[in-house]
């Protein structure tokens, strides 16, 4: 069976992030036919990711989530926009992560805002934070604004990621860590 991760940092309950990322949850376990999904709220262990900052050593509540997401097949990453990137509390998670720990992990982006003026959050911020951490995004990120839950052209757009998300989990188009090729000058001039 399939594993999804669902990391949503939304703070407030009810919330908009929550909300979007369960749609994009639904749309991948549809697409994918069964799928195990585990839900990440970050609120609930927001002064666990700020201890494990401080100490760098997880609480039993943050080791789980940790796991949950590096063992998940797939990952799905929303976040509320806040002050034009995405929240801290968010950032903070995935800068406890091993850095080689996402290494080829399909990820779904998506972000949530109350203008669709903060849309470029998602190719500004999000697209090279996951780069860096060299995880597969899928091609098609959501961005909801206010305006846009209801509407049919988020429930497209939604479809259309949760698709490509269940994709790439299911090796539909090969996902495959990275070989370490990184060869010392020293060797090379040996050749």
């Amino acid at each position: 069976m399939t594993t999804v991760a669902v990391v949503t940092a939304g703070l407030s309950q009810p919330s908009s992030t929550r909300l979007l990322a369960d749609q994009l949850a639904a749309a991948t376990q549809e697409a994918l036919g069964d799928a195990e999904v585990t839900v990440i709220e970050l609120r609930d262990i927001a002064v666990d990711v700020t201890n494990n900052m401080l100490t760098g050593f997880p609480s039993p509540k943050l080791a789980a989530a940790i796991s949950a997401v590096t063992s998940a097949d797939a990952l799905i990453a929303v976040t509320p926009v806040f002050t034009a990137s995405y929240s801290g509390l968010f950032k903070s998670f995935f800068d406890v992560l091993d850095k080689d720990s996402l290494v080829g992990k399909p990820v779904l982006i998506a972000a949530t805002g109350g203008t669709e003026r903060h849309s470029l959050v998602l190719d500004y911020q999000l697209r090279p934070m996951f780069a860096y951490l060299r995880a597969e995004v899928t091609p098609t990120g959501v961005y909801a604004a206010s305006s846009d839950f209801g509407s049919p052209s988020l429930h497209d757009r939604v479809r259309r990621a949760g698709a490509e998300l269940a994709d790439r989990a299911l090796g539909i188009r090969a996902v495959k860590k990275p070989a370490d090729t990184f060869v010392p000058f020293e060797q090379l001039l040996a050749q």
